[in-house]
């Protein structure tokens, strides 16, 4: 198979975004797919080969076509994505720098995809956090990013209904949730679910309770603090506003708060304020080296209002760290609710979510058999090979049946 993928940049510290690095790693080597991979940023993607002048690299099993970027606002260097890889994609074809069979691309990042692994359905995303997004809610001064934002969520509203409804376009949806949501908004009852995986090699107990002692020190926790970890940008969505509040509830209890993301911090710093001891609330960047951040805290908590699927939520896991997940979060359907994790119900509830909290530590049998279940689980149920095979049936499908069509033409 000769395989295009178009993203607008990979790496390993965003869910989607690693995902497809595992998918194009694991079928370039391990089925001998030649991929030619469209991307404007790129990086810690094994095999990779930059694309020579005019011809396609011979021994390269990725191949990197460097898209043009430009710098601007998200919705603009958006628009500009979708014109420029078109663009580089099909100059390509003419000179035959890429010979390919299919285009596989994660959410919309093409007019022409084949397949679409879908991560996020905006038409659902937006109607659940549609109450966050009142112009009156936040100050004049940032009006402008709340406009942006919104035309945005319009743009990929109006690129949904104009692609996900055609049906020569398979859809691939990373939950059942995000099936259910497809089917909801666009009457595709035809699509695929392959949930996201997790690396049980990099990702397991034993990795994270050899790093507990220097990661607590690092961060300054003593082994009396209880503290729970929430990964993720858009923090507004991922429900930090009600987890502070549980946090708020929870005064009489040795609780910590690590939040580890890309966001500005500045909104909650007025909850924050009124928690007895400022630095029950930490805010980190991201790293690399996430599991850092799993050795460091005693649970996982992931009160969404809308997620796909939520990564972190099984890396948690396979580390055998106890989770309280929100069932609008699709990895929940791997949660079987007080085995493998806790379910929140309503995540907007900040009294649901101290009450799992306070029941998570009371009991510290119940976290490691929780978190040892879910270890178990998730190393039998949902590693990348698993994945990655089911991800070449339906392209092989798919190219069965372009050819079939041509050849009836």
């Amino acid at each position: 198979m000769r395989l295009v993928v178009a993203s607008p940049f990979l790496d390993r510290q965003h869910g989607t975004e690693l995902c497809i690095i595992e998918q194009i790693e694991r079928l370039s080597v391990q089925y001998g797919w030649k991929i030619h991979l469209y991307s404007q940023r790129v990086d810690q993607v094994k095999n990779l080969s930059l694309l020579p002048s005019s011809h396609e690299g011979a021994d390269a099993s990725i191949t990197l076509h460097k898209v043009s970027d430009i710098p601007g606002p998200h919705l603009v260097k958006y628009l500009w994505w979708l014109f420029a890889n078109h663009l580089r994609r099909h100059r390509d074809r003419i000179f035959g720098a890429a010979h390919t069979d299919l285009t596989y691309s994660p959410g919309i990042n093409c007019f022409d995809a084949d397949a679409i692994a879908v991560h996020i359905v905006f038409h659902e995303f937006v109607s659940r956090v549609s109450p966050n997004l009142q112009m009156r809610q936040i100050r004049f001064r940032n009006w402008y990013l709340m406009i942006h934002r919104k035309l945005y969520y319009q743009l990929a509203m109006f690129l949904e209904s104009k692609i996900y409804r055609n049906p020569r376009v398979r859809l691939i949806a990373v939950s059942s949730l995000v099936a259910k949501h497809l089917k909801t908004h666009f009457d595709r009852s035809d699509v695929s679910v392959i949930p996201n995986a997790v690396d049980a090699t990099r990702f397991n107990p034993e990795a994270r309770i050899a790093k507990r002692w220097v990661t607590r020190q690092f961060f300054g926790y003593s082994e009396e603090d209880f503290v729970l970890l929430l990964i993720g940008n858009d923090w507004r969505n991922k429900g930090l506003d009600p987890l502070l509040k549980a946090v708020s509830l929870l005064c009489d209890l040795p609780v910590r708060l690590l939040v580890v993301g890309n966001d500005d911090p500045r909104p909650y710093q007025q909850c924050i304020a009124k928690l007895p001891s400022h630095n029950r609330v930490r805010f980190v960047a991201p790293s690399p080296d996430v599991l850092t951040f799993y050795a460091a805290a005693d649970a996982y908590v992931a009160p969404s209002l809308a997620d796909a699927f939520g990564l972190p939520i099984v890396e948690a896991m396979a580390c055998a760290l106890p989770v309280i997940v929100s069932v609008y979060a699709g990895a929940s359907e791997l949660v079987h609710d007080g085995v493998t994790g806790l379910l929140l119900i309503d995540p907007r509830d900040p009294s649901e979510i101290a009450a799992h909290i306070k029941k998570l530590y009371a009991d510290n049998l119940l976290r490691q058999k929780m978190g040892q279940a879910a270890s178990q689980y998730l190393r039998a149920n949902c590693d990348w090979d698993q994945n990655v095979a089911k991800t070449r049936d339906i392209l092989e499908a798919i190219l069965r049946e372009r050819q079939k069509a041509r050849r009836g033409a």
